[in-house]
């Protein structure tokens, strides 16, 4: 008998992580790799707003993925979303449509809930996310030549853990200004620290800000990659008119000697803080969303086609589930 369970993080990483380490654990070994699972199961964040679940067939787990709870900000409205990532199928149970059956009971079940759309970034074949409903959102990387920034002098300065706050308030003050936006309780930006430790990604970790007094009003996320002579960059935020001219001189300084700076297409309005650029359409963290109530669809037509066209984005790199 096929049904959903909802796995234990013992369960989770007895049963799923040695399966999947190959394709997502990258550089950390497997201790790492479930250590960090760990933490964000027990963080105030996995206890409230993360779950694991499994498709089990007579006792055997036979694909599974994480649930992640959010909430989207559409126009002047706030709506329930849950984020979808990692579904896996082990190897010896693919080509059976399990991870079909399973996707299509957990959104009933999402619907059920009250949830008001379900989101997803795809790595792999995004038609059969389509087939279940899901709508491609834009998807791009940017590419910019680190020369083409300003190489002006600025008062940036590095920040440790504890500018977070500070680093919170100031994409606050941001966010504020967009229609269209997954928004970030503390719980959020709880999960958001544990993954700035993680090792999941090596190079080497940036945080730089610019001050005004005591007050954090420009600063830039991202690292460096000196063995492909890049700057990944994750995000930057800024309070004004005034900080936004100051970030592409801080990402300059961020990049240090490196020749590139890459990342995710930025979000409007921080699109326009930076050059054009180099952008292309991203072949993974393809970014998917599906309405399932009534007044997100409807928020949904009215944002949709500016969405679309958008110059910009609509999520950052750190939205990635």
């Amino acid at each position: 008998m096929l049904r959903i369970v909802q796995l234990s993080t013992e369960e989770y990483v007895r049963d799923v992580l040695p399966h999947s380490a190959e394709m997502w654990a990258g550089e950390r070994s497997f201790a790492d790799y479930a250590a960090e699972f760990g933490a964000v199961s027990a963080s105030g964040f996995g206890r409230r707003r993360f779950r694991t679940l499994g498709l089990s067939l007579d006792g055997e787990l036979v694909t599974s993925c994480k649930r992640y709870q959010r909430e989207l900000r559409c126009g002047e409205r706030t709506f329930r979303a849950a984020g979808i990532g990692a579904v896996f199928t082990p190897e010896s149970a693919r080509g059976r449509g399990y991870a079909t059956a399973f996707l299509g009971a957990l959104l009933d079940a999402e619907r059920a809930n009250g949830t008001d759309l379900v989101y997803l970034f795809s790595d792999i074949h995004p038609a059969f996310y389509e087939r279940l409903g899901f709508v491609q959102l834009p998807s791009r990387a940017i590419v910019l030549r680190a020369d083409t920034l300003p190489h002006a002098r600025i008062p940036a300065r590095t920040l440790g853990d504890d500018d977070w706050p500070a680093i919170e308030r100031c994409f606050a003050a941001l966010d504020a200004t967009r229609t269209f936006a997954l928004t970030r309780p503390p719980l959020i930006w709880e999960w958001l620290r544990l993954r700035a430790r993680s090792a999941e990604s090596s190079g080497v970790l940036v945080r730089l800000g610019i001050m005004r007094g005591r007050r954090l009003v420009a600063y830039v996320l991202g690292r460096r990659f000196p063995a492909v002579d890049s700057f990944a960059l994750d995000e930057f935020a800024y309070v004004d008119d005034e900080a936004a001219a100051l970030v592409p001189a801080l990402i300059r300084n961020a990049a240090g000697d490196l020749r590139k700076v890459t990342g995710w297409l930025p979000p409007s309005p921080a699109r326009g803080a930076i050059p054009r650029g180099a952008v292309r359409a991203r072949k993974n963290a393809v970014a998917m969303l599906l309405p399932l109530s009534a007044a997100l669809t409807a928020a949904w037509q009215r944002e949709a086609a500016g969405v679309a066209a958008s110059a910009a984005d609509p999520c950052w790199n750190g939205d990635h589930v």
